[in-house]
């Protein structure tokens, strides 16, 4: 730190020379957190617990009905294809009011927006059984769960979105992205906890009404700590130099920014594509290996350790980008493997009788391809800055539902229809995923090779730190009088 030492000197009248010098003795670490000082709150803990806990609520009201359709056709009397508009809403409503989130996240604030998706989320659970409590003669009506089901889907993107926001205004950075992973990771788990409870809970048709009471008190719950709890957008004092410029760009000008940012479009395109390939996987999992012979609980059990494995590598990930800034690096690495692993499924889910493989591959699919969702999220809001982290962040994800619809549709028209044979497990007409399957390992192979040779940027918010703290340490140490430039 600069220190000043300051003599008198009596010459008839007293004249005082201050001497500014460095002192050896303060290292810069010192001077930097005199120069500029951030503070963090314990506050930061409970508004991530409240975020996880809307990310797993809305999740699990999404995929309420998908592990017990049969059950809930025949409770609300419709077909197996209306019940899977009820999770199809989901996509459909997401992706038109996607903007409007990133616009209300950078513009009216972190608060609004968690309070308004946790009141959706929970009127979205409360208007599903509002058709007829457990147990009344009267049946729930599907137009009223399906009204639920769209409140619960408004209200996703308020919630999915908010992940890089809240970890930059309420983490310094080297929890950063520890803190977007646990928030994000939550939505998996949310996916987990429903493939898991529906069908605990559901054993008959009798048991819906039931199934959807208990997925609508946890909305209620983190509707209730978002109401009370939050009561800011940010800490009085923020954590980290570009906390304060969070949201120094307007929306629309952000975007235009990220149109002409190439490292951003690179990054859109190939984690879109990869988003795009992990919900084909998700979504025809069950299909793809009824085929061969495999029961649908090996097909969740596959599903599960896909998600379970996901979330560990996530954790894993999260912690070592936060301590070494690799964000690129280890991206590349991830997707490369999620790749070969990708490569692997489309071979070994055409095989019979190899249920150690199919799962293993499952495992190493989530574990190297699922993990990098929470780094990228920060990777768009590093090669972005200082665009607004939900604008960043939630352009990708709206690359990511789009191109899920296309590869879905894509894959569904390559499929051919089989003969009936007996080792086929699936309940409806069977058929041959070869060609989709060998499509999706070449989508997967092409966007991970562009990735990998194409993207490269450099880490404009941490530069932005970096300038912010030892800039201005220089600053002063090149502005501070020395003492031959000091008379009095």
């Amino acid at each position: 730190m600069l220190a000043c030492r300051a003599s008198t000197m009596e010459n008839g009248e007293n004249d005082k020379l201050i001497a500014f010098s460095p002192s050896p003795a303060s290292p810069p670490n010192d001077e930097l957190k005199k120069l500029l000082h951030f503070k963090v709150y314990k506050r930061r803990w409970f508004v991530l617990l409240v975020l996880c806990l809307l990310n797993c609520s809305n999740a699990t009201l999404w995929l309420t009905f998908a592990p017990v359709a049969d059950q809930s056709a025949q409770y609300l009397q419709v077909t197996l294809s209306d019940i899977n508009w009820l999770s199809v809403v989901y996509m459909v409503v997401s992706i038109p009011l996607s903007i409007a989130t990133t616009w209300m996240l950078d513009t009216v604030g972190l608060r609004a927006t968690l309070i308004l998706g946790s009141w959706l989320n929970m009127l979205g659970g409360v208007i599903r059984i509002m058709g007829g409590p457990p147990g009344d003669e009267f049946s729930i009506n599907y137009t009223v769960v399906m009204l639920g089901q769209t409140l619960a889907a408004m209200a996703q993107p308020l919630i999915i979105f908010t992940p890089t926001k809240m970890a930059a205004l309420w983490f310094p950075e080297h929890q950063r992205a520890t803190a977007n992973t646990m928030s994000s990771m939550a939505n998996p788990l949310g996916i987990l906890v429903a493939n898991l409870v529906s069908p605990a809970v559901a054993h008959n048709s009798d048991r819906i009404p039931t199934l959807m009471l208990a997925y609508a008190i946890p909305a209620c719950l983190a509707c209730f700590l978002a109401t009370v709890g939050i009561r800011s957008n940010a800490p009085p004092t923020l954590p980290s130099a570009s906390a304060e410029f969070s949201t120094s760009e307007p929306f629309v000008q952000g975007v235009k920014l990220l149109l002409k940012n190439r490292a951003y479009l690179v990054l859109l395109l190939c984690f879109g594509s990869g988003v795009g390939v992990f919900t084909c996987f998700s979504t025809l999992l069950d299909q793809i290996l009824c085929v061969q012979g495999y029961t649908n609980d090996f097909a969740g059990l596959c599903g599960a350790l896909f998600i379970v494995f996901g979330i560990v590598g996530a954790a894993l990930l999260g912690l070592y980008v936060d301590k070494t800034k690799r964000f690129t690096e280890a991206i590349k690495i991830n997707m490369a493997l999620s790749s070969l692993a990708g490569i692997a499924f489309s071979v070994v889910c055409l095989m019979q009788q190899q249920s150690i493989a199919v799962a293993t591959v499952c495992s190493l699919f989530g574990f190297f391809g699922f993990s990098i969702f929470p780094v990228v999220m920060e990777l768009s809001v590093e090669c972005s800055y200082p665009v607004g982290e939900a604008t960043s962040a939630g352009l990708v994800f709206i690359s990511g539902q789009i191109l899920s619809i296309i590869y879905i549709v894509l894959l569904q028209s390559l499929a051919t229809p089989v003969a009936e044979s007996l080792r086929s497990t699936c309940g409806l007409a069977p058929q041959s995923w070869k060609v989709s399957m060998f499509v999706l390992a070449a989508l997967t192979t092409l966007f991970t090779c562009v990735f990998i040779i194409v993207f490269h940027t450099r880490y404009k918010r941490l530069e932005a730190e970096e300038d912010a703290t030892y800039g201005h340490a220089r600053d002063n140490r090149s502005a501070a009088p020395t003492p031959a430039s000091i008379n009095t």
